[in-house]
């Protein structure tokens, strides 16, 4: 992890870091490393205080939820992780993921005009194809306090034909979807105010409503899914929405309602 100066010439995204409109955030731009979150949970332990941002130009092991490796070419998306200090419960934690999907799909919508859909727990959608994955990982028993990291990744002008052939039938970019550029810095300006809003919400112990967006832009209720529960059994049903504590509900064939709260869901027949 080694950060660099701002390159010649101009680049919004630097630009954002240089003139401080990140509203006193500590903030630290690489031209590249492993993993944005990696670096974020290591800073964290160190004792870098709530707020600190680190956003990478590129990843080489940029990894999403189930382990899954996230796309970061260089230049072309958002790859960062906000260090968080949460006022939370443990079992709350999960709460932060929900709830940074509804900021970031708030925070594309004010930027672009575009209504992104929400998978749960944690992918954003355009037209059903994802374009933002969210992966928070932390250590709420931690000394001296709770620590979380929210890892987000966001593919902004990443080319449709950049993407593995088995991937480009599910993912895109804002630019693949809209046909246009949108400019990084203001777009991860406008995801960072928005965070801050909701999750002081989430902390202030107003979950039911933002859960209420959320639905607005639920992708999956009303939708037949296929789970692969983490023992391994595969299910499939259809997804009446997740609950007030934020947990999914799956009718099955046999008509039984389960409770989804890991394992991996993907539409069924994709």
């Amino acid at each position: 992890m080694t950060a660099i100066p701002p390159p010649p010439g101009p680049d919004p995204l630097w630009q954002q870091l240089a003139t401080g409109a990140f509203a006193g955030r500590p903030a630290r731009l690489l031209a590249s490393t492993g993993s944005t979150n990696s670096d974020a949970l290591a800073l964290g332990r160190q004792g870098a205080a709530a707020g600190t941002v680190i956003v990478a130009e590129t990843q080489s092991g940029g990894r999403g939820r189930l382990g899954r490796p996230w796309l970061s070419p260089s230049g072309t998306g958002l790859y960062f992780s906000v260090i968080l200090r949460p006022r939370l419960a443990p079992a709350d934690f999960p709460k932060i993921t929900l709830a940074a999907g509804l900021a970031v799909s708030q925070a594309v919508e004010a930027e672009t005009g575009l209504f992104p859909g929400i998978k749960w727990p944690n992918d954003l959608l355009l037209a059903g194809r994802k374009f933002c994955g969210i992966l928070t990982e932390g250590e709420p028993l931690a000394a001296p306090g709770p620590l979380a990291v929210l890892g987000i990744g966001l593919n902004v002008s990443t080319p449709h034909a950049v993407f593995p052939e088995e991937l480009r039938g599910r993912a895109t970019s804002l630019l693949a979807h809209s046909g246009r550029v949108y400019p990084r810095g203001p777009l991860l300006a406008a995801i960072l105010a928005r965070l801050e809003a909701v999750l002081n919400r989430l902390e202030n112990h107003d979950f039911p409503g933002i859960m209420a967006e959320w639905r607005r832009r639920d992708a999956l209720t009303g939708r037949r899914l296929t789970w692969m529960t983490p023992r391994g059994a595969i299910v499939t049903g259809t997804a009446l929405g997740p609950d007030e504590e934020g947990v999914l509900h799956l009718r099955d064939e046999a008509g039984v309602v389960q409770e989804v709260l890991s394992g991996d869901l993907r539409l069924a027949g994709g």
